[in-house]
C-alpha cells in the first residue's frame, strides 16, 4: 500500500513539474554590479550574470537603445545570435558584443545536460531601469 501511495505521489509531482517539448526552461539573470561612470556623466556600467540550466534559453529580446553590451561565457557553452547573424556556440572564455539597439534572437544553453553561465557588462544611460525587453523582432 505504501509503495502505491509513493508511486502516485511521484507521478503527481512529475505531471506538475513537466515542461512541454516546445518550452525550454528560462534563464536566471542576476545583477552583480551597477556603478555610475565618473568620467562619463549620465552613463553607468552594469554587470549581470545569466545562469542557464541544462536546456534553458532566454526569449528573443532587445536591450535599451543606449546599451553597449559585452558578454563572455564563464561556464559551459552558450548559443547566441545577434541581428540575424547565424547562431554561434561560444565556449568558456569566448565573447561577443551587442551594439545599441541590437536584436538578440538566440540566447540559449548549447547543452541539454550541463549548465552554462555568462556575464554581460552593459554601458548604458544611468536612468535605464529595464535591461531586457522580450521581442518578436
Amino acid at each position: 500500500m505504501f509503495r502505491r501511495i509513493l508511486l502516485a505521489a511521484a507521478i503527481a509531482a512529475l505531471s506538475i513539474t513537466a515542461v512541454s517539448a516546445d518550452e525550454r526552461p528560462a534563464s536566471k539573470v542576476t545583477v552583480v554590479f551597477d556603478h555610475p561612470l565618473p568620467n562619463v556623466p549620465g552613463k553607468s556600467m552594469r554587470g549581470v550574470v545569466v545562469d542557464y540550466a541544462p536546456g534553458a534559453a532566454s526569449p528573443s529580446h532587445r536591450h535599451p537603445s543606449s546599451a553597449f553590451i559585452y558578454a563572455t561565457v564563464l561556464e559551459g557553452e552558450v548559443r547566441s545570435s545577434v541581428n540575424g547573424e547565424p547562431a554561434r556556440t561560444y565556449k568558456v572564455g569566448e565573447n561577443w558584443y551587442e551594439a545599441p539597439g541590437a536584436f538578440h534572437g538566440v540566447s540559449a544553453n548549447a547543452s541539454d545536460t550541463k549548465p552554462a553561465r555568462l556575464m554581460a557588462v552593459f554601458v548604458l544611460d544611468s536612468t535605464e531601469t529595464v535591461l531586457v525587453t522580450p521581442s518578436s523582432k
